[in-house]
């Protein structure tokens, strides 16, 4: 005998591009995002009876996507995903929770001749800002915020040394290496009892993004890192420090190793240690260090 244990459907891939026009100023803005939306309630049937009488069309839910995007805000993308969300179990009494994730995707305004142009972007690379808005009927919203994709490299200013030394160990200790990583961050929300809360805290969202990238850039930059797992845990108390609203934050850094050429092999060349100049990039295997930094009394899992 079987039973449905757990099921939820949506769309998924909706990619929406809008575009703001100041008619006084005549500035423009762009926002693209990718969307997901899936859908949680009482939709057992549809699985387990072919009772498709429960089923929100996931071509509604495209179309939903667009309208609300229409007739709303899409920044900041965690109120864009509460409205969402709050609409679906708003206007469909059956179903209880709807998730929306959205990845906004940057253009960053061009200056041409020093000036910022009033209509014209340029892609700066794969960084994206992430949403993951939780809509669940009777408890509230939860949000979780993100960054993805943002790649940073610094030439000196990291250290690893004194790590564990036994039979199965090869890497040699170092007082200065190049580091480098995929920034992947995210911060937890306080939960929200509702749309009506998300929105008097809107303003909020887009300053703690600003905060969160700003810590993070700075103190990569600026901490001699004695290893990843310390400026990681550094940037997270900051984080917490300046976002009051923050249950959590979280990183996901994998290293992004640049290894040193040894060339001594010809004419004695000397390229290691102090005169290394010239590295060979890697791409795999590559280490991944994860933390999540909680506010004191917060249970620790370790």
């Amino acid at each position: 005998m079987s039973a449905l244990a757990a099921a939820r459907y949506g769309k998924d891939n909706v990619r929406v591009c809008k575009v703001h026009r100041d008619e006084k100023t005549g500035i423009q803005t762009v926002v693209e995002m990718t969307v997901c939306v899936l859908l949680e309630g009482d939709i057992e049937t549809s699985y387990t009876k072919a009772d498709n009488s429960v089923v929100v069309a996931t071509d509604s839910i495209k179309n939903t996507i667009f309208i609300t995007a229409k007739q709303n805000p899409v920044d900041p993308p965690e109120l864009f995903g509460s409205i969402l969300g709050t609409h679906f179990i708003e206007k469909y009494s059956h179903i209880h929770a709807a998730h929306v994730n959205i990845v906004t995707h940057r253009w960053v305004r061009l200056d041409i001749d020093g000036k910022p142009h009033p209509h014209s972007f340029i892609k700066p690379g794969s960084e994206t800002r992430n949403v993951q808005v939780d809509v669940i009927e009777g408890k509230g919203i939860e949000i979780n915020s993100s960054i993805k994709g943002l790649t940073v490299l610094k030439s000196t200013g990291s250290q690893f040394w004194g790590f564990v030394r036994d039979e199965y160990t090869t890497l040699k200790e170092t007082w200065d290496r190049l580091l480098s990583t995929d920034v992947a961050a995210n911060w937890q929300w306080r939960l929200f009892t509702g749309l009506a809360d998300v929105k008097m805290h809107s303003e909020k969202f887009n300053a703690a993004w600003e905060a969160a990238r700003a810590i993070t850039l700075k103190t990569f930059a600026e901490d001699n890192s004695a290893s990843v797992q310390a400026t990681m845990y550094k940037m997270g108390e900051q984080i917490l420090a300046a976002v009051p609203l923050l249950d959590t934050v979280g990183y996901a850094l994998p290293n992004i190793h640049f290894f040193e050429v040894d060339l001594s092999w010809h004419k004695g060349i000397k390229n290691t240690g102090k005169d290394a100049e010239v590295y060979a990039p890697q791409s795999n295997p590559n280490g991944l260090i994860k933390c999540t930094v909680g506010r004191a009394g917060q249970k620790a899992k370790l």
